[in-house]
Order: structure tokens, then C-alpha cells, then sequence
């Protein structure tokens, strides 16, 4: 049953609910399906599940984009109601045809949805009855489809090999194959020598008789091994071993070389970790966050010239008349099979551009949700109407949903006496440790105080890599070598950052593949037992379908190996080597589209000045040039 039915505009405005359905709902799932779902441009969804404690419910919506309205039913996601679709569907027909902008009560359209739902119910009713009906006749043709393969005699048509004539079968006679060998019966008498096989089940068996040699080979085989499994538990039992020690990485030794002493080449430190970096602190200018990017025109310029070129290929095909009259009047209602060769070029497009495949191909379906139906402008095409409504979509997404001002969110953590705790994750080999630098060089210029953490406790050379950003930046770096838990380790680190008075710690952590399970339950950990302020996922532009890959499982194991109920996840993202791409800029998209994080920042360079901000304007513009 459903459990909630309503319609509303565009704007937000409910002009209709049905008041005859169950209790208020429990949660926020409309809102929930608003934010997550209608603005990211996910409308092209079939569904939307809406899962919090006590309350599991599942979404499905449509629209009518001419006059603006959203129809909304909700229903329990362990029932599967399959009249939603065409209830929905005759409710935007009915309600369609007596709105008006104008009025705000519509109470009596109680009735004719009453109505429209026994209709629908009916319907599923019958289409269910029927294809159960379908399933069982199709059960009985193939019932009698077997019987007709064998006799009542048992005899199997067509000169089958199994021949049951009311014999039991165990008189040990030879019976004929299908390839017209005959067996003496010897498998017979040897079978009830050996412990004494029916008769009746081994004459059944098909194509030829069983070969005894190989069924004497794999006992003799199988009582070998059973010795030899024996032999070897009694010589562990009689020897006692010591307990297995702890895997310890072993030295490789080059040649002729002599092996060396150890691979840990850290320094030793303190308790508190080394603190003190005695260094000269580098200027390599100002910061590139704080600079403001300046494009030229030859963007648009590009873009006009393009729309001349699309407008001439469109104009061929047809004559002038045919051309310029749709333009002029517009035409009725967009259909989709109008937007498709439009949508199929956008999508192409967009993956030119190193958007994954998945991401262009939701985006497509948002945008053809959001103008079917719609009627087109006058002096309007509809190639040109698609890109505006794929370029809205684009910056919607891209556009920060929240603050991301993090000098702002500094100054007020030490306003309540603590440091602003940043963790850096992301798979391997991305730039976590260089862009962590660079950060710590941003903030240095904003006069904030910055401690460094070495959390990658597992990659040879991570703790000196870290020592050596930290000796150059002239700022304090907090280690305690390797093969330690770096969740401690961040922990004593945060700890001695309060002692001392530091604004931020940055926390370095090892890279790791997305399906590492042991890697990320113990970033888990570190993220749960720390409750840092901002989860950074270091991330590459180069990366494509991946990304997709990276971002979701990543959420999804902080999620599930987290012992809170509300476990923290991934709160923005760094985007590395954005010099390296040209015009390939769809990782951006694609990480924000699917983990709903804003881009923080973006790596374009190996000094530390290059790091800026991400320029929606141009990166919407790249990805539909």
C-alpha cells in the first residue's frame, strides 16, 4: 500500500496530498529525494530507496516539465507494488488537465485519485493473474514434452539405450549401448563382490560402462595421501614447533652485495614524536588559492563559431520553409525521440572528455527527464536547448552545496581551544604527501600554525618523504617510524598539536587500492577514533571510469567498517596533476556526480605555490566545448 502520494511545483509548493494514506511518514524522505536525487541531476533514476533507522522507504517521481509540477508516491521498500508507474502516469494525465496557476485548492481531486487507483490496482491484479497463468501453462507443455520421451514401458523412444522390460536388473547380462558395444556383465559381478551395487541404478547409467581400473587407481591414490597426511600430523604432533612468528620484512640483497643491517633508516625519536625541525623556511611566492584566474574570450569566441557550423549542418537537410518554421512558432511538446540525437551527441562528448561512461549517460537522463514534455521557445533548436539545459546541470553539480572556506572553519576550531584536523586518503601513488605540502604552504601564508602527522606507517620511505616537506616548510612534523597503527599514531599526534598550540594537523596515510579490505578497515579506524574535522580524498584528473570505482567503494567501507551509526565519509576532494589532462577534465565531474563532495582543491604543478581552486565556469565550458 502507499504510503504517501503527493504533487508539488518546481518552487516547492505542495498543491495536493492524499489524506487518505496511513501516517505521517517517518524521516524526511521527500526532502531527502530533493536534495540528493532532483537536484544532483539524478531524475533520470528509476527509483530512490530512503533508508534511516525505522524508516525504509522507496521513491518514485515524474514530471511535467511544461507547466513546472513534480508528482511524488512513497511506498515501503519491502513491497513491491506494480501498479506505482501507471498510477503515477494517470495522475500527471488527470491533475494535468485541471491545474491552474492561479488556484491553490484542489480537494477535489480526492475523488477522481480514488478512483484512478482502484483502476491501477486492478490492472497490476490482472497482469499478475495472467502471467501466472502464462507460467503454469508453460509448466504443463513441458511436463508433457518429457513424457513423451519414454513409453510406459519404460523404453526410451528413438532406440534409447535403457531398457526396462519388468526385469529387476540384477541378473548380470549383458546389456546394448547406444553405440552398439555390449557389456559382459563383469562390472555387474565385480560391483557385488566389492559391497554390492543395485543393479538397477548402475544399467541406468549412460554412454558406456564404468572403467574399474580407474576407480582402483584413485582408492589407491586416495590411501596414499591419506598416509602421507598421517605421517606428516604425527611428526608435528611428536616434534613441537614454536608458535609462527610475526612476518618481518626481509632485506634484499643486490649481487654480491653484503646484506644490510636493517631498512628502517627513520631516526629515533621521543615518546611525543620529533617535534623540533631546525630548516630554512622556502618563498616561492604567493599561492595560486589566492589568485584570481583570468580567461580569455576566445572560449566564446569558439563556442559561436561552433553554434554557426551546427546551425549550418542542421539547416541542409531540409528546405528554408521547413527549417524556419518549427523555429518560428516552436514546436508543441519535446519528445524524447527529439532529444536523442542531441543527448546521444552530448554524451559523446562528455566522454571525449574523460567523464566516466556511466556519469554521461545519467546526466543524458537527467536532462531528457527535465524537457520532456517541455515546449520548445520560438527561435529556439532543440541542440541548442539541450546544451543550456546540460549546462545548468553542470554547474549545478560542480557549485559547492556548502561552505568550503577553510580558513574560516580553522578560525573556529581555535576559537573552542582545538587543532583543525585534516586526514588525507586516496588509492596509491596520486600525490597525497606533495599535496599535502602544498596545503601546509597555503596555510603558512594565512600566518596558521601547521603540524604534519606521518601516518604512513606502511610505504618504505613515506616518514622521510613527509620529513623532508616539513625540514624545507621550517614547520613541526609529528612520526613514530614504521609498522606502527597509524590511528595511534594520528591520535598522539593531535594530542601533542594540543599541547603545543598548533592551529591544524595534516595527516599523511598510506595509499591504498579501494578493494583492500585490511587497509580500509584500519582507515576506518583512523577516521572514527580521530573525528577529523575534513576527510580529503586525494584523487588524479587522469583517472576515468575509475573514478566511479574509487569514490563509491571508498564511501562505502568507511561506511560499513565504521562502528559508529553515523560514520564519517568523504567531506570534499583534492584534485591532482590537472596540468597533466589538457581539455580532459571529466574526473572532476564524475568524482563530484558520484560522491556528492566538492572539489577543495586543485593540484596543477610540482611547487608549492600549485594549488588553486576549482573554476566551475571553466570547467563547465571545457567539458562542452
Amino acid at each position: 500500500m502507499l504510503e504517501q502520494l503527493l504533487i508539488f511545483t518546481r518552487g516547492g509548493l505542495i498543491l495536493w496530498t492524499c489524506r487518505e494514506l496511513g501516517n505521517a511518514l517517518k524521516g524526511s524522505p521527500i526532502d531527502t529525494l530533493i536534495r540528493s536525487c532532483l537536484l544532483e541531476e539524478r531524475s533520470g533514476l528509476v527509483s530512490f530507496n530512503y533508508d534511516v533507522s525505522g524508516a525504509n522507504y522507496t521513491l518514485k517521481w515524474t514530471f511535467h516539465n511544461d507547466l513546472g509540477l513534480v508528482f511524488v508516491a512513497v511506498y515501503q521498500k519491502i513491497l513491491h507494488l506494480l501498479y506505482v508507474d501507471d498510477l503515477l502516469s494517470m495522475v500527471k494525465r488527470e491533475f494535468s488537465a485541471v491545474y491552474d496557476p492561479c488556484r491553490m485548492d484542489y480537494s477535489d481531486f480526492n475523488d477522481v485519485y480514488r478512483q484512478l487507483r482502484l483502476e491501477a490496482e486492478a490492472r497490476a491484479e490482472e497482469v499478475k493473474n495472467s502471467s501466472k497463468l502464462g507460467s503454469r501453462n508453460l509448466g504443463k507443455k513441458q511436463d508433457n514434452g518429457q513424457k513423451t520421451k519414454y513409453d510406459q514401458g519404460g523404453k526410451r523412444n528413438g532406440g534409447g539405450a535403457l531398457q526396462n522390460d519388468g526385469g529387476d536388473g540384477d541378473s548380470g547380462k549383458g546389456y546394448k549401448l547406444e553405440n552398439g558395444n555390449v557389456n559382459g556383465g563383469s562390472f555387474v559381478e565385480e560391483a557385488k563382490s566389492k559391497g554390492g551395487v543395485n543393479g538397477k541404478e548402475n544399467l541406468g547409467s549412460n554412454n558406456g560402462a564404468f572403467d574399474v581400473n580407474k576407480l582402483k587407481n584413485l582408492r589407491s591414490k586416495g590411501a596414499k595421501k591419506n598416509d602421507t597426511v598421517v605421517a606428516t600430523t604425527t611428526t608435528t604432533k611428536g616434534s613441537k614447533t614454536e608458535p609462527n612468528k610475526k612476518a618481518t620484512k626481509k632485506n634484499r640483497v643486490w649481487g654480491d652485495a653484503t646484506p644490510q643491517a636493517k631498512l628502517d633508516y627513520t631516526d629515533p625519536v621521543s615518546e611525543n614524536g620529533d617535534k623540533h625541525v631546525n630548516g630554512v623556511p622556502v618563498d616561492e611566492g604567493e599561492s595560486m588559492m589566492d589568485k584570481e584566474e583570468v580567461f580569455s574570450s576566445d572560449d566564446e569566441d569558439y563556442e559561436d563559431e561552433q553554434a554557426g557550423n551546427n546551425a549550418k549542418v542542421e539547416a541542409k537537410p531540409k528546405g528554408w520553409l521547413s527549417s524556419i518554421f518549427p523555429s518560428i512558432v516552436g514546436k508543441a511538446n519535446l519528445e524524447r525521440t527529439d532529444l536523442e540525437p542531441a543527448l546521444k551527441a552530448l554524451k559523446d562528448r562528455l566522454m571525449t572528455k574523460n567523464v566516466a561512461e556511466e556519469i554521461a549517460e545519467k546526466l543524458c537522463e537527467s536532462v531528457a527527464a527535465s524537457l520532456e514534455g517541455k515546449k520548445l521557445a520560438s527561435f529556439t533548436r532543440i541542440s541548442s536547448t539541450v546544451q543550456a539545459a546540460m549546462e545548468d546541470a553542470l554547474v549545478r553539480i560542480l557549485t559547492p552545496k556548502r561552505s568550503i572556506d577553510i580558513l574560516r572553519d580553522v578560525h573556529a576550531a581555535k576559537e573552542q581551544g582545538k587543532p583543525y584536523v585534516v586526514v588525507f586518503v586516496g588509492v596509491n601513488g596520486v600525490g597525497k604527501s606533495t599535496n599535502l605540502a602544498k596545503v601546509s604552504y597555503w596555510l603558512l601564508q594565512h600566518k596558521v600554525s601547521v603540524m604534519m602527522a606521518a601516518c604512513d606507517t606502511f610505504r618504505s620511505g613515506a616518514v622521510e618523504q613527509l620529513r623532508t616537506h616539513a625540514s624545507r616548510l621550517k614547520i613541526p612534523i609529528f612520526e613514530k617510524g614504521y609498522e606502527k597503527d597509524p590511528a595511534i599514531v594520528a591520535k598522539e599526534a593531535i594530542q601533542e598539536a594540543s599541547r603545543n598550540g598548533s592551529d591544524v594537523v595534516l595527516v599523511d596515510t598510506a595509499g591504498r587500492m579501494q578493494d583492500n579490505e585490511p587497509l580500509m578497515r584500519a582507515l576506518s579506524k583512523l577516521v572514527y577514533l580521530n573525528n577529523p574535522d575534513l576527510v580529503l580524498f586525494v584523487g588524479e584528473a587522469l583517472v576515468g571510469n575509475d573514478a566511479v570505482d574509487q569514490l563509491s567503494k571508498f564511501n562505502q567501507k568507511l561506511a560499513d567498517l565504521s562502528p559508529s551509526p553515523n560514520p564519517r565519509l568523504i567531506d570534499g576532494i583534492l584534485l591532482t596533476k590537472f596540468d597533466t589532462i589538457d581539455d580532459k577534465v571529466g574526473a572532476a565531474l564524475s568524482m563530484v556526480y558520484i560522491s556528492g563532495a566538492p572539489v577543495m582543491f586543485v593540484g596543477c604543478g610540482q611547487s608549492y605555490t600549485d594549488l588553486k581552486k576549482l573554476n566551475v565556469k571553466s570547467i563547465v565550458k571545457t567539458l562542452l566545448k
